[in-house]
């Protein structure tokens, strides 16, 4: 498994959740957000290729 990420993008997403108020430098609801949304979105691609799939397979 790669884990690996740019530094341009590492620091894009860095500066995003960044937060001087929390004791551990980032703002842990805006990071839960940010991971969600992105959950839903992996969630609806993959609805979307098994819609597809399924229709292929009814062929």
């Amino acid at each position: 498994m790669n884990f690996e990420i740019a530094e341009k993008e590492y620091n894009e997403i860095a500066a995003i959740i960044h937060s001087d108020a929390s004791p551990v430098g980032i703002d842990a609801k805006k990071t839960h957000i940010l991971i969600l949304k992105k959950l839903v979105e992996l969630s609806e691609k993959m609805n979307n290729l098994e819609a597809k799939i399924n229709q292929i397979n009814k062929l």
